[in-house]
């Protein structure tokens, strides 16, 4: 069977984020069933309506690299106990015109992270709020909250323990199943 491509968007733009931290661990870890790609979200400038009649290069940039992807990652950090504001604005210019959107149908999943003790569960239930209407099918366990998760990388940004690794393992893992089961016909 051929790998399913899945769209890997990290709500930080800061390079050396958490986020991106464990978005890239993600990547190296998945199983041979998945290709994860991150996807960059820094450019594409805030979503306004009036502006869809002729759209700016950035969002039909982005719109065409996320069509072919068959299911989306989510990794996000916690802003203020809420979803960052460049990754909502990735799902609103992603989700038009409606009868475009990128999102309908593909399976998707959200990991989120905060330096805190809560891993973010705030932003994940934002994000998750907003993707419902859009048709993504997200997948409901296992959630994965990452709190202290500066714990998580060792000095170098390596992945500090087997448990963590054996944790993003068993996520992937279910997480390709869900993919399988949820694919878009």
């Amino acid at each position: 069977m051929t790998p399913r491509r899945v769209a890997v968007l990290v709500g930080s733009l800061r390079r050396d984020s958490l986020s991106r931290k464990v978005a890239r661990a993600l990547v190296a870890l998945a199983p041979a069933t998945l290709v994860l790609e991150l996807i960059d979200i820094a450019a594409l400038g805030f979503y306004n309506e009036d502006e869809e009649d002729s759209p700016p290069a950035a969002w039909t940039a982005f719109r065409e690299r996320l069509r072919p992807f068959e299911a989306v990652l989510f990794v996000t950090p916690e802003y203020n106990r809420g979803l960052p504001a460049v990754l909502k604005n990735a799902v609103d210019v992603g989700s038009r015109p409606r009868e475009h959107s990128v999102w309908g149908g593909k399976p998707g999943a959200v990991v989120s992270i905060s330096p805190g003790p809560l891993g973010g569960f705030s932003a994940n239930q934002h994000l998750r709020q907003s993707l419902s209407v859009l048709n993504v099918p997200l997948m409901p366990q296992p959630e994965l909250y990452l709190g202290q998760a500066a714990a998580l990388f060792d000095a170098e940004g390596r992945l500090a323990s087997e448990s963590v690794r054996l944790l993003f393992t068993q996520f992937l893992t279910r997480f390709a199943a869900w993919t399988d089961a949820n694919r878009p016909r």
